[in-house]
C-alpha cells in the first residue's frame, strides 16, 4: 500500500537512512545519532512522496519530484524517480509494485509527463527494476566516484 507518512514511520525512516545495505550505492548511510536528533516527529509530506506499507510497517519510500539542478541536462525539468526499500523487503517483488503504483499515480496527476531514473550501473538490482519499469537507457556518465546509469520512462501513448 502507498501512503502519506505518518509519526509512527519515524523509526523506519531512521533505520533507512542509517542503514548500510540501502546506501552501499547511495554514498554510504547517515550516521544514527544524527537522523535521531535532526529527524522530525512526523517526516515532510508532500504530493509524490509515499511510504510503502505491509502488514501495517513500513517497508520504503518512493519519492517523486522535479529534477531540479540535476547534474544532467536530459534529466532537468523531468520527474525524477528515487526509491529507498529496507533490506528484509528486497527480491520479492514489493519495488516493482509499488514504483509502478506510484508511476501509475502520477500519469493520472500529470498525464503525458516523462520520468527518469537514476541509479549506479552497479547496482544490479536497481537497473533490473529499472528495465522491469520500462526505463530505458538516455546516458552513462561518471559521478561520486562511480558509473551512474540515466534512463528515461516515456509516457505512454493515450489510448483511443
Amino acid at each position: 500500500m502507498l501512503r502519506e507518512s505518518e509519526v509512527r514511520d519515524r523509526a523506519a525512516f531512521i533505520e533507512l537512512l542509517a542503514s548500510p545495505e540501502v546506501h552501499a550505492y547511495l554514498g554510504g548511510p547517515r550516521p544514527r545519532d544524527e537522523l535521531e536528533r535532526e529527524m522530525p516527529g512526523a517526516p515532510e509530506r508532500w504530493p509524490g512522496s509515499f511510504v510503502v506499507e505491509l502488514d501495517g510497517s513500513m517497508i520504503g519510500q518512493i519519492l517523486l519530484r522535479r529534477a531540479t539542478g540535476h547534474r544532467r541536462l536530459a534529466a532537468a525539468g523531468k520527474v525524477d524517480l528515487g526509491y529507498l526499500f529496507l533490506p528484509r523487503a528486497w527480491g520479492l517483488g514489493y519495488a516493482a509494485e509499488a514504483c509502478a503504483a506510484a508511476l501509475d499515480w502520477l500519469a493520472g496527476a500529470l498525464p503525458g509527463e516523462p520520468v527518469v531514473l537514476t541509479t549506479q550501473s552497479a547496482n544490479v538490482g536497481s537497473m533490473r527494476l529499472a528495465a522491469k519499469l520500462g526505463f530505458t537507457e538516455v546516458e552513462r556518465f561518471e559521478a561520486w566516484g562511480a558509473e551512474q546509469w540515466l534512463g528515461m520512462r516515456s509516457p505512454a501513448a493515450p489510448s483511443d
